[in-house]
């Protein structure tokens, strides 16, 4: 799995108004857990940017003062408004303990079925697996060539000797369908997408200063 290099300054103080600051300054908090006790940061947005938006996923040689660990990203928190990076959880890793992680799937080839009129459709483009994390790979690479019309790979036709699948067994990964089936289909999810539109034009929007106060509330909270 790919490295990234990422330092961070020690928090000496905290609470809301300390993050609130830092924030400010284009910071953001973080948390690394998983060590003997947590590890309060914070890190500039600009250097976090090719950690968090991007598909891949990353074990992240991190910097802190005098202190050096490596760990992987365990949760993002986002403004609900601005979609401004608010705050990153980190979970620190070594090579006895195994980790949980989402793992991008990549396909390859060209199925049989799309040759025949169908088209291909990935329906989990990451995967929940489990393992110690320099045995886990970048990607999970399925070869669809042989799949035809009504074809599937579920996460149940899968097996790896160095992590383990932890989605349901039954969870179909990529499969090939009618092109008719396709349509009737993202019909459906259409007519889905309205009823959830009208339940959430229900909902009382809050103020940008109340979601604010909460972010930080539940950033203060970890």
């Amino acid at each position: 799995m790919k490295t990234f290099e990422l330092s961070g300054e020690i928090r000496e103080v905290l609470g809301k108004k300390t993050a609130k600051d830092a924030r400010k300054a284009e910071m953001v908090p973080c948390v690394l857990y998983g060590g003997k006790e947590n590890v309060h940061f914070t890190v500039t947005q600009n250097n976090v940017r090719k950690l968090i938006y991007t598909p891949e996923v990353f074990i992240v040689d991190l910097s802190v003062g005098d202190f050096k660990t490596k760990a992987v990203v365990k949760e993002l928190q986002f403004h609900p408004v601005t979609d401004k990076l608010m705050h990153i959880d980190f979970l620190e890793v070594s090579a006895d303990k195994p980790i949980i992680m989402q793992i991008p799937v990549t396909l390859k080839g060209l199925a049989a079925g799309v040759k025949d009129g169908g088209k291909l459709g990935l329906r989990l483009r990451k995967l929940q697996v489990k393992g110690i994390y320099n045995e886990l790979p970048e990607n999970i690479v399925l070869d669809v060539t042989k799949l035809k019309l009504g074809d599937s790979i579920q996460v149940g036709d899968l097996s790896f000797d160095n992590f383990e699948l932890l989605n349901p067994k039954n969870s179909v990964i990529v499969q090939v369908k009618l092109i008719r089936d396709v349509i009737e289909e993202d019909v459906g999810e259409d007519l889905d997408e309205e009823d959830e539109d009208a339940l959430a034009g229900e909902v009382t929007e809050a103020t940008s200063e109340e979601e604010e106060k909460s972010a930080d509330d539940a950033s203060e909270k970890q």
